[in-house]
């Protein structure tokens, strides 16, 4: 399997370079990601669980998916592409804002992007994908943010961040 680019972009979100989606997270080069959280008509979070045998971050919850931009797509049509092959279904997503951010693993790699965070709504169950994901569940808003401060290793590193700027949207805005 070839190896996916992740897209260089400077603070200001342009393109400034292609790089192997690996070697990017080794050198800790900015580069543009996406973040989608899905909500059902309870205000619910739906989380995944990372599968068994992901070379980092092995079995946290985190938000409903995320990942990396190819070039030429838009961050919706990131979003959308990624939400169905992770989760199996489709939403209409919403971009909400981007922020950038850098979070190290326990392996030595290193999270540094400019993350385009997007909603959804569903409501029903997913169809996931095992080599993507172990297992899946709703939570509510406050739920998260509870069990996060109470058992903050269950969660992956860059969940933690980009909940919290989240959160904090959603206290500031009406969506």
């Amino acid at each position: 399997m070839i190896e996916e680019n992740v897209i260089l972009v400077n603070e200001k979100d342009e393109q400034i370079g292609l790089m192997p989606k690996l070697e990017a997270h080794e050198k800790a080069a900015l580069h543009r990601a996406f973040s989608v959280f899905i909500l059902n008509s309870k205000n619910e979070i739906m989380l995944q669980q990372r599968a068994h045998h992901k070379y980092h971050s092995p079995l946290l919850w985190t938000n409903t998916c995320c990942s990396h931009q190819r070039e030429g797509e838009t961050n919706i049509m990131a979003g959308t592409r990624r939400l169905y092959e992770e989760m199996g279904f489709d939403a209409e997503l919403k971009e909400l804002f981007h922020f950038i951010y850098k979070a190290p693993f326990d392996n030595g790699l290193t999270e540094h992007e400019l993350d385009h965070v997007m909603i959804g709504y569903y409501n029903d169950s997913p169809a996931i994908n095992p080599d993507e994901v172990e297992a899946w569940k709703w939570m509510s808003i406050e739920d998260v943010q509870d069990d996060m401060q109470k058992q903050p290793e269950l969660y992956t590193v860059w969940f933690k961040i980009i909940f919290d700027e989240f959160y904090h949207y959603l206290e500031d805005h009406k969506i």
